[in-house]
């Protein structure tokens, strides 16, 4: 497992300026640096579910394409969201559970998943997975079950879980549920149940597991503080990180594309939630390796998305976001979008978020109550909206 560094800003400069030449003599559609003049939006930015975003104490629903705001409700004081996955339903986690919203109508509706501390929402093949902190427990039900009936909560299966933890789970096509293994002391490994819950697989060689992303051929990679856990083909591997402390938290990933993106921290007392460095794991090689970012591009795990030709897109501190290559971490684009932010004081607080819908990246800006909508393949801004209040979380339908 390696460490190692990528070049600087001027490097991305020089290399972006080399791209922008190139473009211009062979019609090439390598990504580049645009001014981010705001544009209307192509019909290729639709999307087909609205995208909602938390504010204090309430919700907004928007349109994908016009970033129009189509309704405003009442909600607790922080909520989190998470796609349901069938592009139109979000779940917002409240002290209740997992209360449904409905980004069409739009309606923040009375359906609620209950769980005694709602936490992670996995989507994969179909399935929809909701993970209980407060018992372990697993919920499962079918992703577009809403679509058929919006009037009541789907049938589920529930998994019961053995000890309370923060956790989560992922259902595979075979039916396979991998889930993490934990308690009131802490979170150690992941074990693979089969379709009558017996379980076929572990490993506890995970501390602090935290986070899941499925890759290309169901790879699946879980977060560890001294690396992560790889499941494939049926069995466990652990990859280690380069430091002895080297926490992955969090894994940004295309179904399409064999390579994950990870978050990165190798200083447990560091202060703050600011990071500059990525973990790039290729599920197909079972390799990792940790990178340090150019100086000065500095994010929070709200800042990494996976885009159009399954690149990474990274929000900086500087108001940008870079186009990453997954595969080698160098930075192939710049597009500034909003201006320099500083990282929060808590990981609740409202700071920049990016999250991807096809071409399109939707940026939230709490300094100036505002949302972006930028062209991925351009970094052109199509569309700005200003909110009622300062954005906290965001998610597309």
């Amino acid at each position: 497992m390696r460490l190692r560094h990528v070049p600087g800003k001027g490097a991305i400069a020089a290399a972006v300026g080399a791209a922008l030449l190139a473009t211009a003599c062979s019609g090439s559609d390598e990504q580049t640096v645009t001014d981010p003049t705001t544009v209307s939006p192509s019909a290729d930015a639709s999307t087909d579910g609205g995208i909602a975003v938390a504010i204090e104490n309430g919700l907004v629903v928007l349109d994908g394409d016009t970033l129009e705001i189509l309704g405003e409700f009442d909600s607790e004081e922080f909520t989190r969201l998470n796609a349901v996955g069938d592009g139109r339903h979000l779940l917002v986690t409240t002290t209740g559970g997992f209360q449904v919203l409905d980004t069409a109508t739009p309606e923040l509706t009375d359906l609620v998943f209950e769980a005694e501390t709602p936490a992670h929402v996995v989507r994969h093949h179909g399935k929809t997975v909701l993970y209980d902190d407060g018992t372990s427990n697993t919920v499962v039900f079918d992703t577009d079950a809403l679509l058929t009936n919006n009037d009541e909560l789907p049938s589920t299966r529930m998994v019961p879980g053995d000890e309370a933890h923060h956790g989560v789970s992922i259902v595979l096509e075979d039916g396979t549920l991998l889930t993490t293994i934990g308690n009131a002391d802490g979170r150690t490994g992941v074990r693979a149940l089969d379709t009558e819950s017996n379980e076929v697989a572990r490993s506890e060689e995970c501390p602090g597991v935290h986070g899941e992303g499925t890759a290309a051929d169901e790879a699946v990679v879980f977060g560890c503080e001294d690396g992560a856990l790889l499941y494939d083909d049926g069995a466990f591997e652990k990859l280690t990180a380069p430091d002895e402390y080297g926490r992955m938290g969090n894994a940004y990933v295309s179904e399409t594309s064999p390579l994950i993106v990870g978050d990165y921290k190798n200083d447990p007392d560091a202060e703050g939630y600011l990071l500059n460095m990525v973990t790039l794991i290729d599920t197909e090689a079972h390799t990792y390796e940790a990178i340090e970012l150019p100086d000065g591009i500095e994010y929070t795990w709200r800042g990494i998305a996976r885009g159009p030709n399954d690149q990474a897109y990274v929000l900086a501190t500087d108001g940008s976001i870079y186009v990453m290559d997954p595969a080698t971490g160098e930075m192939r684009g710049q597009y500034p979008v909003i201006a320099p932010w500083e990282g929060p004081d808590d990981w609740q607080n409202p700071h920049p978020a990016l999250v991807v819908d096809g071409d399109i990246g939707y940026v939230t800006e709490p300094a100036s109550n505002t949302i972006h909508a930028v062209d991925l393949t351009s970094g052109v801004i199509v569309k700005s909206t200003e909110l009622p209040d300062q954005p906290n979380e965001v998610a597309v339908a």
